[in-house]
C-alpha cells in the first residue's frame, strides 16, 4: 500500500522523492503461537513456495526500504536506477473461508488492474515476484490467478518468491 501511494504521489507531483519501507520484528511470541495453532507454520522450518512438498510458512524478521523518484529526475540527478515501476494497483482480498486463504478472483482483478495502470498486456510480463507463502492452500490459488493473467504467452513466465530465502516478513512482506 505504501508503494502504491508513493507512486501515486510522484505521478501527481505531490512529492519529488518518496521513501517507502516495511519492518517486521518478532518481539512477542503471541503472533507465532497463534499462527502455529492455525497450522500455518512449516513443521520442518522451510518455506517451499509453489512446491508439491509445501507445508506451511516460516516467520521472518527484516526490513526493506525503497527510494522512489520520477524516471526523468533520477536520470537527471545521476541516481542509480534498479527498476522502473510502470503501474500499481491495490484492492481488498475479499471474503475467504479462512484468514490465511487468498481470494483468487480478487487476486486476478488486482493483477489485471496493475497491468491496465501500466498500459501493458499480460503476455508482456516475463517475471512475477509472487507472495508465495509455501502453503498448500494459498500457493495454488495465487498461481491460478498469475497464470490466468500473465500466462497467455508462448514465452516463459518466471515466478519466484523471496520468502523461500528469508521467511515471511509479514508487515514487511510487500516491500
Amino acid at each position: 500500500m505504501a508503494f502504491h501511494l508513493a507512486v501515486q504521489s510522484l505521478r501527481q507531483k505531490e512529492s519529488d522523492t518518496a521513501i517507502v519501507g516495511g519492518v517486521n520484528l518478532m518481539i512477542s511470541p503471541l503472533t507465532g503461537l497463534a499462527v502455529s495453532r492455525w497450522g500455518a507454520i512449516a513443521p520442518d522450518g522451510r518455506i517451499k513456495a509453489f512446491d508439491a512438498s509445501a507445508n506451511g510458512m516460516v516467520r521472518g524478521e527484516g526490513c526493506g526500504v525503497l527510494v522512489l523518484k520520477r524516471l526523468v529526475e533520477a536520470q537527471r540527478d545521476g541516481d542509480p536506477i534498479l527498476a522502473i515501476c510502470r503501474g500499481t494497483a491495490v484492492n481488498h482480498d475479499g471474503r475467504t473461508n479462512v484468514l490465511t486463504a487468498p481470494n483468487g478472483l480478487s487476486q486476478k482483478r488486482v493483477l489485471e488492474a496493475a497491468l491496465h495502470n501500466a498500459g501493458l498486456r499480460g503476455d508482456q510480463v516475463g517475471y512475477v515476484e509472487a507472495h508465495g507463502t509455501g502453503t498448500p492452500l494459498g500457493d495454488p490459488i495465487e498461481m491460478e490467478a498469475v497464470v490466468a493473467v500473465y500466462g497467455r504467452s508462448a514465452s516463459p513466465l518466471w515466478v519466484s518468491s523471496v520468502k523461500s530465502n528469508i521467511g515471511h516478513l509479514e508487515a514487511a512482506a510487500g516491500i
